[in-house]
């Protein structure tokens, strides 16, 4: 299962891990993704997406419907 956000497109950053006496080595820095379903009155039907923290306060203040229309758009998502 990819770690993918559906609706920002968010993915696992590479970077390190830097110790006390400053040695680094390779880390990745996951996006803080849920698994999470969505009541869509349009279609009258529930979706399920996995998305990131910041994707959920945007779909609490836009709403899922333009939502998911912008991540269509910028091609995060298909919808049939």
């Amino acid at each position: 299962m990819a770690r993918v956000c559906d609706i920002t497109g968010k993915r696992p950053q590479v970077g390190n891990n830097v110790s006390h006496a400053n040695n680094k080595t390779k880390r990745k820095f996951l996006p803080n993704l849920h698994k999470k379903s969505f009541y869509v009155p349009e279609e009258d039907a529930w979706i399920t997406l996995k998305v990131c923290s910041k994707a959920l306060r945007t779909i609490n203040k836009n709403g899922i419907s333009s939502v998911l229309k912008k991540a269509q758009n910028e091609g995060f998502i298909i919808i049939k």
